[in-house]
């Protein structure tokens, strides 16, 4: 979805022709944003990957990691500077977007390791070495790609939203069920308040995060500013989602760790969004800046 929608927003008219409709029919599959570096976390105004443009093309060299989705892709997002940082006014200038064709990329001048992690989610690190990308596949203007890429991460916190809430309905339904279901000292352990308050109370909170999730998408779908609700929603929704998620495991008590119930490979899944695809130590830091007035801390 931020993928397409950065297209689809900021791209010019041949390349919303050439790709969107091969992507809609599910002929082309682009899922692959590349922003992150290894040294820069994050900080993404400091990124070290660059462009330059050499005869009609842009020639790039450096590295990425945490990229998902590379091996299910056919077109990736590639985030890169192309003015030196030393060059710049505003550290957020100076940096283009691209559309980079992974199956002419790949073994010609992209390679890419794949990084094993708790939850099997496929997610790479990826080293350039002198990529050749065609001029055309800019998009927007040359060095207003930091904006054209927040705009896609708040489409991107409302969908991580949307899945923690999801995690989070998936939990709650567990929980209630089993509940229901296992009776201990001949009855139901759902009857006893220790057990069936912090079901309703995980239940409560995952619906005043979807609220703050819908909120973001109208914004988002209106196009006005919605960084904010975004990173609220974003914050909201996996924090409920991983106190559903502990509340599930406690609820099921030992069979929570048994896999044939799945429990424990959904508490693992859900853990990684108070991490990414950004923490929650970042959220408060936009909100107490932006919202409350305080002091930049960063």
């Amino acid at each position: 979805m931020y993928n397409m929608g950065t297209l689809a927003r900021h791209g010019s008219t041949a390349q919303k022709q050439k790709y969107l409709p091969l992507i809609a029919a599910g002929e082309l599959r682009m899922q692959s944003m590349a922003v992150t570096e290894p040294t820069t976390g994050t900080d993404t105004t400091k990124i070290k990957t660059s462009a330059v443009r050499k005869d009609g093309r842009y020639v790039v060299n450096g590295q990425k990691v945490w990229i998902s989705r590379v091996q299910h892709s056919d077109l990736m997002i590639l985030l890169a500077r192309t003015t030196p940082l030393a060059e710049v006014t505003r550290k957020s200038e100076g940096m283009s977007i691209f559309i980079v064709d992974l199956r002419e990329s790949i073994g010609r001048g992209l390679t890419l390791r794949a990084i094993p992690n708790m939850v099997n989610h496929e997610t790479n690190e990826l080293f350039f070495d002198d990529l050749e990308v065609p001029e055309e596949n800019l998009i927007g203007e040359e060095g207003k790609g930091f904006k054209y890429i927040l705009d896609g991460l708040n489409a991107e916190r409302t969908l991580i939203a949307a899945e923690c809430i999801g995690d989070g309905y998936w939990f709650i339904d567990r929980a209630r069920k089993y509940a229901n279901a296992r009776v201990v000292f001949e009855r139901p352990i759902g009857k006893n308040q220790g057990v069936q308050f912090p079901i309703a109370e995980s239940y409560i909170e995952i619906e005043a995060a979807n609220l703050m999730r819908f909120k973001a998408c109208a914004l988002f779908d209106a196009r006005r500013p919605c960084g904010a609700e975004a990173n609220m929603a974003k914050y909201l929704a996996a924090k409920a989602s991983w106190e559903a998620a502990n509340v599930c495991l406690q609820t099921h008590g030992g069979f929570g760790f048994a896999n044939e119930y799945d429990v424990e490979r959904k508490f693992r899944e859900t853990r990684l969004y108070q991490v990414a695809p950004i923490s929650t130590n970042m959220i408060l830091a936009y909100v107490g800046e932006h919202l409350l007035g305080l002091p930049r801390s960063f």
